[in-house]
């Protein structure tokens, strides 16, 4: 299957580490030209370098998703770099408190992870679908998650900005599907890696007193595959979703968890 990605240009958020630095050298590896976008430019650079390296454009812009202006002069800086923006994939997103009932949770905590995790997303999908709705072309891809599919008790700050996530990708699919312009949500269980190791698994593991692998080993088990997720599988559920072979599809949520939202 031809996904046709060569030579497009995208700006993805969030690209320093983890799935945005996956997701970043996979569409390097179709020929993609980039926009790698985020705070600390100086942890972009290296995957700047893999981008070209794998023979591909890539540009680092400094960017506060949360700060609407910043948004708009990325798009901008994008646009007279490549001439246009044909995806969008938003990757940067933070995790919230971990373990913490909702009673718990702070107001401060809460207004912070919806801050990033929806206004980001809403900031950066208004700053580029006026060009994308010019040229009658575009695809958006937002990443989410799963715990804004089923929620989770002791993350329903996280869980509350991933189902507002949902919302935002939903109504902007339906008002911008007239210009040729797909938006879909990839949803990622839980995704092995520093952040699910360190954090989450180690949460588990304190509370039930057992060792990390241990904790490792429940969370898979929750799964119909019995697996956890890798970056490389949210990043070619992304190539899927930013390419013309998906292009009868939005609105979605795409779970890419092992099987748990379903279940």
């Amino acid at each position: 299957m031809q996904l046709n990605l060569k030579g497009k240009v995208g700006v993805i958020t969030g690209p320093a580490k983890g799935m945005g630095a996956a997701i970043s050298r996979a569409f390097a590896m179709e020929g993609a030209r980039l926009a790698l976008i985020g705070r600390d430019t100086a942890a972009i650079e290296p995957v700047a370098g893999d981008v070209r390296a794998a023979g591909t454009e890539a540009i680092v812009i400094p960017c506060d998703l949360t700060d609407p202006t910043q948004c708009d002069a990325a798009a901008a800086k994008t646009k007279a770099a490549f001439g246009r923006i044909d995806f969008l994939v938003n990757v940067a997103g933070g995790s919230g408190p971990v373990g913490k009932t909702g009673v718990e949770t702070t107001p401060e905590e809460f207004d912070d992870i919806v801050t990033l995790n929806m206004n980001g997303c809403f900031h950066t999908m208004r700053s580029v679908l006026p060009s994308m709705m010019e040229q009658r072309y575009g695809k958006i891809v937002n990443v989410g998650g799963t715990f804004g599919m089923r929620g989770r008790a002791g993350r329903m700050a996280y869980s509350a900005s991933k189902w507002g996530l949902r919302g935002i990708t939903k109504s902007f699919a339906l008002e911008v599907g007239a210009h040729n312009i797909n938006v879909n949500c990839v949803a990622p269980g839980m995704v092995d890696g520093p952040r699910f190791r360190d954090k989450v698994c180690a949460d588990m593991a304190k509370k039930l007193g057992i060792t990390l692998e241990e904790a490792m080993e429940r969370h898979a088990a929750d799964y119909a595959l019995k697996r956890v997720t890798l970056d490389e599988d949210v990043a070619n559920a992304c190539l899927f979703l930013a390419s013309d072979v998906s292009r009868q599809i939005t609105g979605v949520d795409l779970p890419v968890d092992g099987g748990w939202a379903m279940l």
